[in-house]
């Protein structure tokens, strides 16, 4: 007997994870297209389905296992893994993404699966554009595009470093309902300088040695001239790229495309909600802080950036913001006549006795603050918190370098060698811990407070360019939404858990500050809540007729 046969279509229903419902395809659907028999007989609803996700989950024993799961069940039923994800943001950001992307970036060239996105790499110069076309989707808003120069805080891993992209993607829809068929991460290998991973058999990406700035340039040019010639309402979004390339590669397109670099304005405008909640708690203002940053590379000064731009703000000249803040770096102090500097750190250099040892600057220097973006792990001593807490009653101490083993000292060191008087947050998600009777929440400064909601509202806005005072209006946003029960417990950013809630309202706040600024494409709505509202993407299945 001769086999009917099956119906091409259904199979790519149920083969394309952005159209593949599974068993919850309905009787009607696997009837017109052909489905019956493919699916096993019950007819399921989405809800039956993350109940067994969460039942294998469960069986996971690592949540580097549970990271590789989820990833599949993305590959293969991408509206199912977002309904799972969504549906308890606290529990499944830091396996998405931090602190378990770090592992994941690790391994990538051993754990990957199936390609997801872009990969560009230098010996397809002159092509790029014409490569780029070959990706079939051409709504594209948004591209998240890394090197992988410095990941995290473990430095160049070249196309292992394509889990960043990849993530930060996800966590625009997870932490902000962007709908991810706009989203395309994208990796511009220009090859690694880390050995290891040349001589790995399994290494995915281009077996080369970084080139030079002079080199890479042009072909960074390359891509973004593509981009905008492609997807003329893209944003893109700068990531992970090696300190002076980054700040370099900001300076050269912002005034020309719609682009940021989350590592220096994303994770400035964090810590600046951090810093507003702080003083909130402390009774201060920021232009009366003294400000010590342990770490000088583009995090360090794009913070420092921000804080100088919202003392401005806030009524202070430039020279007397600068003058405020103090850093240092591998080499010690930055100090006027030191060599070695790059051209964006100059501004904070400033007249002083040059010294390499940390605890010997702060006791002499004494700031009322001290932020760790150094990757130095244990960095900070207890001989450096206890001399903070000497000189201030309730000292800020931000220990912002991740994975977890670089953070410069733990929230439970900070509480105890302060004795209880540190307002303290991290890169990474520490337990509560409780100290003379007292429990405190240490607060995770974690960029997915800031970006998806400057993301949302440019996606919202169709936002010309990305001024720093977006990142500014989205720290305000933050900051106010955590109430005063929190901060009574140290906690300086809101519940995780409300993320979604977070975003949409933060959003609105920046999206207000892109039409005051006039670099809105559209026109400002009249309930601008309600307009971002109805374009978050929801995780709900498809009826197909």
């Amino acid at each position: 007997m001769k086999k009917p046969k099956t119906e091409l279509g259904g199979l790519r229903l149920l083969h394309n994870p952005i159209t593949n419902k599974g068993t919850a395809f309905t009787a009607a659907e696997r009837q017109k297209f052909g489905l019956t028999g493919l699916i096993p007989d019950a007819v399921e609803t989405i809800e039956t389905q993350v109940e067994r996700v969460m039942m294998q989950l469960n069986h996971k024993h690592s949540d580097i296992d549970r990271f590789v799961y989820l990833t599949g069940l993305l590959d293969t039923n991408e509206t199912l893994f977002y309904r799972v994800v969504m549906s308890d943001p606290e529990r499944f950001l830091p396996i998405i993404y931090d602190p378990t992307i770090g592992e994941a970036c690790v391994k990538f060239s051993h754990i990957i699966r199936r390609v997801r996105g872009v990969y560009l790499c230098t010996n397809h110069r002159g092509k790029v554009a014409e490569y780029l076309h070959h990706w079939p989707d051409q709504e594209i808003r948004f591209i998240c595009v890394t090197n992988g120069g410095r990941i995290l805080g473990l430095g160049d891993i070249g196309a292992n470093g394509m889990a960043i992209p990849i993530g930060k993607l996800q966590l625009y829809t997870v932490a902000a309902a962007i709908p991810p068929e706009h989203l395309l991460p994208l990796f511009l290998d220009a090859g690694t300088n880390n050995e290891a991973i040349l001589s790995d058999p399994l290494y995915i990406g281009l077996r080369e040695k970084r080139p030079t700035s002079e080199v890479l340039y042009p072909f960074v040019d390359e891509f973004v001239a593509a981009v905008q010639e492609q997807y003329p309402n893209c944003c893109l979004h700068f990531e992970d790229w090696t300190g002076s390339d980054a700040v370099h590669l900001l300076k050269r397109y912002r005034d020309k495309a719609c682009c940021y670099n989350d590592d220096i304005q994303g994770t400035a405008g964090i810590v600046l909600a951090g810093m507003l909640n702080a003083l909130k708690i402390k009774g201060s203002t920021l232009k009366n802080e003294r400000i010590f940053f342990a770490g000088a590379g583009s995090a360090g000064i794009g913070i420092a950036d921000l804080l100088v731009s919202k003392m401005i703000e806030d009524g202070l000249n430039e020279k007397d913001a600068r003058a405020r803040i103090i850093m240092f770096d591998q080499n010690g102090l930055l100090v006027k006549g030191r060599t070695d500097l790059y051209d964006f750190q100059q501004p904070y250099a400033h007249d002083l006795p040059p010294t390499n040892d940390l605890f010997t600057a702060v006791n002499t220097h004494k700031p009322t603050t001290l932020i760790g973006v150094s990757t130095v792990g244990q960095l900070f001593t207890r001989q450096v918190v206890e001399t903070m807490a000497k000189f201030n009653q309730k000292p800020i101490i931000f220990a912002l370098s991740n994975p977890t083993e670089h953070a410069e000292c733990t929230a439970e060191q900070a509480y105890q060698w302060s004795q209880g008087t540190a307002i303290y947050a991290a890169g990474v998600q520490f337990p509560n811990y409780n100290f003379n009777g007292k429990n405190y929440l240490p607060g995770q400064a974690n960029n997915f407070y800031i970006f998806p909601a400057v993301a949302l509202a440019i996606y919202a806005t169709k936002a010309k360019r990305i001024p720093d005072e977006l990142f500014i209006e989205a720290a305000i946003g933050v900051a106010e939404q955590v109430a005063n029960e929190l901060l009574d417990q140290g906690c300086l950013f809101p519940p995780q858990a409300d993320i979604l809630k977070v975003s949409l309202h933060t959003a609105v706040r920046v999206s207000e500050k892109i039409f005051k600024l006039g670099l809105a494409e559209i026109q400002e709505p009249k309930n601008l809540y309600k307009f971002i509202e109805e374009l978050s993407y929801k995780a709900e299945y498809r009826t197909f007729t």
